[in-house]
């Protein structure tokens, strides 16, 4: 099970680690941390040496209730951000976290090599067409609704059933259009209570008989830190011990805050797999 991003060839029988590098400043965990240059280089060094092989640029909080940011806005980030981060690394896999299709194409003519949707093109209908017409993978996420209005949207007869039911029309979507690299994150946090989070969590598996590539998502969320009556700040354990059940059930790709430690997870897991 490979996936290709512009000619580099990503081998996902091993699990691999998306970094998080977020340049807006309200994201739940890392809002407004990075504020220069020099922050955002730092950040991705210390990413890529600890192991990360994509890198996943947001300039749109997707937290609920996130602050609205004009299509304009999000695109002067991202290039400035792209280029940024291209000039230094040149071998970088760079994901692009984004809803809208003509952000999606203009981050890909920088140099973008995956699109990470939230909302599986069902907030743009361009998306998949420019995605395809592009020939980068595609992650797709389950969501209802939008931030804004996404955490009233929690009513489910079959959590799961319905999930299943709705890559499975997405990717239909996405196939027919010719996208050949397709991912799909359950989206946990995102029209879900906390109880549904842990019961997608709990049936993860399930969603391989989809047959492409999962990747989970669940690094310093409130399912953890609420939980656990703690905080973002203070979620790193529950991340880890999330991470691993994750790969226990089948993720390909985590996507974290902290590298280090999802790659600790990995070479864990890859040992008892061994």
């Amino acid at each position: 099970m490979t996936i290709n991003c512009k000619g580099n060839l990503l081998d996902l029988p091993t699990p691999k680690v998306m970094g998080i590098l977020n340049s807006t400043p309200d994201s739940f965990f890392d809002g407004g941390k990075y504020k220069t240059d020099t922050d955002f280089l730092k950040q991705t060094e210390k990413m890529l040496s600890e192991g990360a092989a994509i890198v996943d640029v947001g300039a749109y909080s997707s937290r609920p209730n996130a602050a609205f940011v004009s299509e304009e806005e999000e695109i002067g980030r991202l290039q400035t951000l792209i280029t940024l981060l291209l000039k230094e690394f040149p071998k970088i896999i760079l994901s692009v976290d984004t809803f809208r299709a003509e952000v999606a194409r203009v981050a890909i003519e920088n140099g973008a090599s995956v699109i990470n949707d939230i909302s599986a093109g069902l907030l743009d209908d361009k998306m998949l067409q420019v995605v395809a017409d592009a020939k980068v993978p595609y992650i797709m996420m389950h969501m209802r609704g939008t931030p804004q209005t996404m955490t009233t949207l929690t009513d489910y007869e079959d959590i799961v059933k319905e999930m299943i039911f709705y890559f499975s029309e997405r990717i239909a979507a996405a196939r027919s259009l010719g996208i050949n690299d397709i991912i799909i994150d359950p989206g946990f946090g995102f029209a879900k209570t906390l109880e549904q989070n842990y019961e997608v969590l709990q049936n993860l598996e399930l969603f391989q008989m989809l047959d492409v590539p999962l990747l989970s998502a669940v690094s310093r969320k409130s399912m953890i830190y609420k939980l656990l009556d703690t905080s973002a700040q203070e979620a790193l354990n529950g991340t880890s011990v999330l991470n691993t059940i994750s790969l226990m059930k089948g993720a390909k790709i985590l996507r974290v805050h902290d590298v280090k430690e999802a790659m600790e997870c990995v070479r864990l897991y890859n040992q008892i797999q061994q």
